[in-house]
C-alpha cells in the first residue's frame, strides 16, 4: 500500500543533440559608433600622435631653427616608424621651407611639417573606381594575420551600402577556417560564397568569376592564402591565381589590394615591395590602426614605392573601413 509513495526511478535523460560545429565569427561589432569618422580615425593615431606630440610640442616650443632641431626632428620621425628615405625627404622640405618663408622660430615648423607631410601622402589619396568593368574583380593578398578576411567582409559591406551587388570567392583553400570564416562574413552581409572544401584555389576563383558574369553580379572579392613574401612557392601560386582570373575574364583582376597590419611598422614596406614585384599591386588596405599602430610607416610607404592606398580600417566595427583622405589623415596625426 505504500508503492504509491515510493520514489520512481527517473526517465533517463534525452541523449544530447550532436550538433554540427560552428565557426567562430570575426570579432566585429556592428553596432553604430558613437564617434565620428574623424574622432575614430585620431583614436587609431593616438599611438603615433602621443608620441609626436610631447616631442614635438618640445621641439616647437620656441627658440632658434638650427642644426641641432633639425637632428631631433630626426629622431622623432624615426622612432614613428617614418622611415630613412622618407624622413630625409622631409627633412629636405623642411628646410627648403624655412629658406622660402623665411622661418626662424621653431614655433613655426610645425606647419611646415604638417604641409611637407601631406605633399608626400598626397599622391596616395586616389579613390578605388569600380565603374570600369562588370563585375569588377578585386583580388586580395598579403600576409596572414593581415586582416584579409575581415577586410573582405568590411568591402562587402562598403558595396552594397553603394547599392552594387557583390560575390565573394573563397581561394585561401591554404589556412585552416578561411573558407568558414568568409562564409559567416557572407551570411552576415547577405553574400554569396563560392567555396570548396578543397582543390585549387585558382579553380575557386575562376568558378566564382564565371558565376558572378553569368548572374550580373557587380563586384566579386577574391581572397588568396596569405603567405610570407620569402615564401617563393606560395608567391608562385598567387600569380597563378592572378593568370586563371584573366583567363576567365579579359583584363581582370582590375584591382590587386594588398591587405597590410599597420602594427608590423617596417616590414610593412618589405612586403609591399615583395607583393608588388611579384603581383603588380594596384592598391593597399592599411588595416588596425586601433591606437597601438605607428601610422607613421605610411609617409616611409609613399617614398619607398607610392602605391595608392585606397582604404584605412581603424577599429572592429563592420563600418570601420573608409578610403584614405591624406588630410583627414595628417590632421588626426597633429590634433
Amino acid at each position: 500500500m505504500f508503492d504509491f509513495f515510493k520514489k520512481k526511478p527517473a526517465d533517463p535523460p534525452p541523449a544530447p543533440e550532436v550538433a554540427e560545429p560552428v565557426p567562430a565569427a570575426p570579432v566585429v561589432t556592428q553596432e553604430k559608433p558613437t564617434l565620428s569618422w574623424t574622432e575614430r580615425l585620431k583614436r587609431g593615431l593616438a599611438k603615433t600622435r602621443s608620441q609626436l606630440g610631447a616631442q614635438l610640442a618640445a621641439l616647437f616650443g620656441g627658440g632658434k631653427i638650427d642644426e641641432d632641431v633639425y637632428e631631433e626632428l630626426e629622431t622623432i620621425l624615426l622612432t614613428s616608424d617614418v622611415g630613412i628615405a622618407a624622413t630625409q625627404a622631409l627633412l629636405e622640405q623642411i628646410r627648403t621651407r624655412v629658406k622660402r618663408q623665411n622661418l626662424s622660430d621653431t614655433t613655426q615648423l610645425k606647419e611646415a611639417l604638417k604641409q611637407s607631410l601631406l605633399e608626400l601622402l598626397a599622391p596616395l589619396e586616389q579613390p578605388l573606381d569600380i565603374s570600369r568593368a562588370n563585375p569588377y574583380v578585386i583580388m586580395l593578398a598579403g600576409v596572414n594575420g593581415a586582416g584579409k578576411t575581415t577586410t573582405i567582409g568590411k568591402l562587402a559591406n562598403l558595396f552594397q551600402a553603394q547599392g552594387k551587388s557583390v560575390l565573394i570567392a573563397a581561394g585561401d583553400t591554404f589556412r585552416a577556417a578561411a573558407r568558414e570564416q568568409l562564409q559567416v562574413w557572407g551570411a552576415r552581409n547577405n553574400v554569396h560564397v563560392v567555396a570548396q572544401e578543397s582543390g585549387d584555389p585558382a579553380a575557386v576563383i575562376f568558378d566564382a568569376v564565371n558565376s558572378a558574369r553569368a548572374k550580373g553580379i557587380d563586384i566579386v572579392l577574391a581572397d588568396t592564402a596569405g603567405r610570407l613574401p620569402t615564401q617563393l612557392n606560395l608567391m608562385e601560386e598567387i600569380r597563378k591565381v592572378q593568370r586563371v582570373i584573366g583567363k576567365a575574364m579579359p583584363e581582370a583582376p582590375h584591382e590587386i589590394l594588398l591587405v597590410l597590419d599597420a602594427n608590423t611598422g617596417q616590414n610593412a614596406v618589405t612586403q609591399v615591395k615583395a607583393f608588388d614585384d611579384a603581383l603588380g599591386v594596384t592598391g593597399l588596405v592599411l588595416s588596425k590602426l586601433d591606437g597601438t599602430a605607428k601610422g607613421g610607416v605610411i609617409a616611409a610607404i609613399a617614398q619607398s614605392r607610392p602605391i595608392p592606398i585606397r582604404f584605412i580600417g581603424v577599429g572592429e566595427s563592420i563600418d570601420d573601413l573608409r578610403p584614405f583622405r591624406a588630410s583627414e589623415f595628417v590632421d588626426a596625426l597633429f590634433e
